[in-house]
Parts: structure tokens; C-alpha cells; sequence
């Protein structure tokens, strides 16, 4: 009975953390640890946890300010200065289209592989794309965060588990190739090079979604009608946070696996890689290998297409809410006008950007290398403004909205600091290296 009362309490807590987790293990967990096992086996592997590490404090730092202010760390940018909400608005109106029109691809592909689907040339693969998209969007119109939460609970524990059930089927019973070369990593290939920044730069997630966390905590306590306190607050980041290091270093095992040794060139292009996947599995595991890893693909990108389309307008709607009241608190009186308002305007973003996403798409459809031009720049966005982002978000804790006794200590502040001074010179190399090669 007590461990039931537990489990049930646990279940409780959990929410905005699995949302994180479902926006964290997308692209960087399916396709950049997975293909990292399948080029250097398990070289890379400890990196996975180092990194986490490195950039912990800055993704704690969303949902920690909630858990201590009730508000969403939007606020905090906006007592920082009008920059630095001005600035988080424009990268994510820069990032969004772009990066929600990859991830849409990449699940919509591996829906189209799993279920067998077959279309005209003509119609791929676009019109999947542009199907989920939609399908997606009604959802998120229609139950907005309370159906957003639900569902994903759902989806990551589905995860989690046919993930770790694929581990353990190519572990124990898997005709695992044979190896005859041994794993190459070399600080002179520039190609090593910008795997690696890309890898680490991707790991566990953009810096936004420390952001997204700290909204959707906030949306949590308004479902609730009661603020979250710190400690519950922090179990539920530290499961969603740590359990997206874990499935990476997972992925990663069964790149290296499944995929080393054999022969295969893993494709750059992420679609393709991901099918890739689902052949190389079944073809270790057998026919009844294919369901469990289409499961495990399908719902590690559709987790990712879902919670980036709620939070780039979620986030864009409390930005402007915020710079509109110029950082106050509406009055009791206004509650319900302004959450109808908020409502509004929340849909007609999620809207835009489903228009917005679509137009992308065609644009890939029918221009000629324009998907990786699109990948490019949402990759320098999302590296550019991940040591930007922490440096904000490392100022609010420190700024005049946080409680004296709450603040940073020496400790935090120094692993803040290296964190920052890392991640700015893995965005530095990483545009270097583009530039010259």
C-alpha cells in the first residue's frame, strides 16, 4: 500500500518535466546519438553525461524560478532589461518555422516507413509532413496544455520503456555485427570535428526549451490552482532532465550496436537515417524487432513535432503579455479577460505557425538543397544563442526578482560561468569551422 500511495504520488508530480523530456529527446537522442554510436562505437559515450552536467544549471534555472516566484523566467528577462526579452522573441521567431519543419519531417517519415504508407512521388514528403502537422496543430488548439500533458505522460513512458526493450532484445538476443575495425575519432578531420560540435551543441536540447519548461511549469500551477513548491518542483525536472541523459546514452549503445562495424554509411540526411534505423534493427532482431523500434522512432520525434509546436507560440504569447503589462501582474479583476485573451492569442500563433511551417516545407519540396541550408541556419541559431540564453538565464537567478537567500552560490556561480565559457567556444568552433571548410 505504501509503495502504491508512492508510485501514485510520483505519477502526480510528474508533468512539465515529461514535457521537457519529449521536447529534449527528439533529433539529438534518435538521429545524433544514435548515428554517434554507429560511427565511433562507444567513444563518445561518456561525453552524454559530461555534457548534461555542464549545462545542468542553466535548465534548472526555468522551473526553479517558478517553483520560487509562481511566475514564468519571462519575467525575469523582462526585469533584466526589454534586450533580453526582445532578444528571446526574435530568435524564436527566427528558429521556429525552420526547426519545426525538420522535426515534422523526420516524424513524418518514420510514420510513413512504420505504417507501410505508399504515395506518389509527387505528394513525398511534404503531404505527410504537412498532414501531421496539421493533426498536431488541432490537437494543441482544441486541449492546449492540459491535453499536451496528459498525452505525454503517455508517450514517454511509452518511450522509455520500448526504448530499454530494444537495449535488452539487441543486448541478449541480437546477431550483433562483428566489429573488425576499431572506433576512429581524429581531431584533424574536420568532419569528426563538426560531428562532435553538433552532437554536444544539440545535447540534451536547444537552450529555448529551458525556457519552454519554466512556461510550462506555470501552466501546470494554473491547472492546478496551486503553485508547485521548489522540492516537487525539482524532482520532477531532475526525472525529466537525467532520464533524457540516460535514453541518450541508450541510443547511443544501440547505435554502436546495431550499426558499427556493419558495413552501412550512416545518410546525413535525418529522415533517411532514421529508416535506416528501422531496417538495421530488424535485420539484427528479426521481423518482430520492426513494431517495438518503429515505436520507439515514431514516438521519440512525434513527442519532439508536438511539444516544439506548442511551446514557440505558448512562449511568443507570454512575451507579449508581458511586454504588453510592462512586467506586472494583471489585476483579479482582468483574470479571466486576460486568460480569454491569452487563449486567443495563443491559437492564432499556433496557427501562424503551422502556416508558417507549412510554407517551409514546400520550400524544401521544391527547391533544390534547401533542406540543408534550413538545418544550417537553425543549427547556428540554436548555437549561437545557447551560451546567450544560459547568460540570461544565469543573470535573472542573480537578478532583483529572486529572493537573496534563493541567488546562486559560489559554487553554482563558478559551475554557471565554465558552463557558459564552454558552450561559447563550442558555438565559436562550430561557425569557424563552417566557414572555413
Amino acid at each position: 500500500m505504501p509503495i502504491s500511495f508512492s508510485l501514485q504520488r510520483l505519477w502526480a508530480t510528474l508533468g512539465p518535466g515529461l514535457l521537457y523530456a519529449g521536447a529534449a529527446v527528439g533529433v539529438s537522442h534518435l538521429v545524433m546519438s544514435t548515428k554517434a554510436g554507429a560511427k565511433y562505437e562507444f567513444l563518445l559515450l561518456l561525453l552524454i553525461p559530461l555534457i548534461h552536467l555542464i549545462k545542468y544549471p542553466f535548465y534548472k534555472f526555468g522551473p526553479y524560478y517558478t517553483a520560487l516566484t509562481g511566475r514564468n523566467i519571462l519575467h525575469g528577462y523582462y526585469a533584466l532589461g526589454k534586450w533580453a526579452l526582445a532578444l528571446y522573441m526574435a530568435m524564436t521567431l527566427l528558429s521556429m518555422c525552420l526547426i519545426q519543419a525538420a522535426v515534422t519531417l523526420v516524424t513524418s517519415s518514420i510514420a510513413v516507413t512504420l505504417f507501410g504508407v505508399h504515395l506518389p512521388a509527387e505528394y513525398m514528403p511534404h503531404i505527410p509532413a504537412i498532414l501531421l502537422l496539421i493533426g498536431a496543430g488541432i490537437i494543441l488548439y482544441i486541449g492546449q496544455y492540459s491535453l499536451l500533458s496528459k498525452m505525454m505522460k503517455g508517450v514517454i513512458i511509452i518511450l522509455a520503456i520500448t526504448t530499454l526493450a530494444s537495449l535488452a532484445l539487441v543486448w541478449f538476443e541480437g546477431t550483433v555485427p562483428i566489429n573488425k575495425v576499431a572506433p576512429n575519432f581524429s581531431w584533424l578531420n574536420v568532419t569528426d570535428l563538426l560531428f562532435l560540435a553538433a552532437f554536444l551543441g544539440w545535447m540534451p536540447a536547444p537552450m529555448d526549451v529551458s525556457v519552454w519548461h519554466s512556461v510550462w511549469a506555470e501552466e501546470a500551477n494554473h491547472e492546478t490552482h496551486q503553485q508547485a513548491d521548489v522540492q516537487k518542483t525539482m524532482l520532477d525536472f531532475n526525472i525529466g532532465f537525467f532520464g533524457t541523459a540516460i535514453l541518450a546514452m541508450v541510443f547511443l549503445s544501440l547505435g554502436a550496436l546495431v550499426m558499427f562495424g556493419n558495413g552501412a554509411e550512416p545518410s546525413n540526411n535525418g529522415a533517411v537515417f532514421a529508416g535506416q534505423i528501422i531496417q538495421l534493427y530488424t535485420e539484427v532482431l528479426g521481423d518482430c524487432a520492426y513494431p517495438l523500434i518503429g515505436i520507439v522512432a515514431l514516438a521519440t520525434m512525434f513527442s519532439t513535432a508536438l511539444t516544439c509546436l506548442d511551446a514557440y507560440p505558448r512562449t511568443l504569447e507570454k512575451s507579449y503579455f508581458i511586454w504588453k503589462q510592462q512586467g506586472q501582474m494583471p489585476s483579479i479583476q482582468n483574470e479571466q479577460e486576460n486568460k480569454q485573451k491569452a487563449t486567443r492569442l495563443y491559437r492564432l500563433l499556433l496557427v501562424l505557425a503551422v502556416i508558417g511551417t507549412i510554407a517551409v516545407l514546400f520550400v524544401i519540396k521544391n527547391l533544390s538543397g534547401a533542406m540543408g541550408y534550413i538545418v544550417m541556419v537553425a543549427t547556428i541559431v540554436s548555437f549561437v544563442s545557447a551560451p546567450v540564453l544560459a547568460y540570461i538565464n544565469f543573470k535573472v537567478m542573480q537578478g532583483t526578482t529572486i529572493p537573496t537567500n534563493h541567488k546562486p552560490r559560489l559554487l553554482l556561480t563558478l559551475w554557471s560561468w565554465i558552463g557558459i565559457i564552454i558552450m561559447s567556444l563550442f558555438s565559436l568552433a562550430y561557425i569557424i569551422l563552417l566557414i572555413k571548410f
